[in-house]
């Protein structure tokens, strides 16, 4: 009901630019709000999960949401944001505490824009191993959008 309220008041303010004759206002105030989800471990893989959801932003327009629970280096995500602010994506960062998957979960939950979760597998996995795409499966039931997940060296995929 929310992103319905979200999506009807856009259209009013278009409405009353496209009134006032600003066409260009009106367009822009339409856009869909399109938003990918980074989850950050504190790992290694960050890097490789955070310059794929980078590049998929900037081929679909959407911006990035970097959530957070572990203690992250200070100049890891001053980097991240760097890169963010010259490729012009909006972004955010959401720091929390507890368990990553229950916080990405209640993320999603809250947010209706999220299209999808890029996160970084946990190391030792092989996410090209059947039993590997079961575990990953099940702990991340009822995610209400999809997840990728990406391993060093390896391409990305969608479960």
């Amino acid at each position: 009901m929310k992103r319905w309220l979200r999506k009807f008041e856009n259209a009013m303010a278009a409405v009353a630019f496209a009134e006032a004759g600003e066409f260009e206002t009106a367009k822009e105030s339409l856009k869909e709000e399109r938003t990918i989800l980074l989850a950050l471990r504190g790992g290694e893989g960050d890097r490789n999960a955070f310059r794929y959801a980078l590049n998929t932003c900037k081929r679909i327009g959407a911006g990035m949401e970097i959530l957070y629970v572990s203690e992250i280096a200070a100049g890891l995500l001053k980097e991240f944001r760097s890169q963010l602010r010259k490729e012009g994506i909006d972004y955010g960062i959401i720091q929390k505490s507890g368990s990553l998957e229950q916080e990405i979960r209640n993320y999603t939950d809250a947010k209706g824009d999220i299209l999808f979760v890029v996160a970084e597998v946990s190391e030792g996995v092989d996410i090209h191993n059947k039993k590997a795409d079961k575990i990953i499966a099940n702990a991340w039931k009822n995610l209400k959008c999809p997840l990728v997940v990406v391993s060093e060296g390896n391409t990305a995929f969608a479960s």
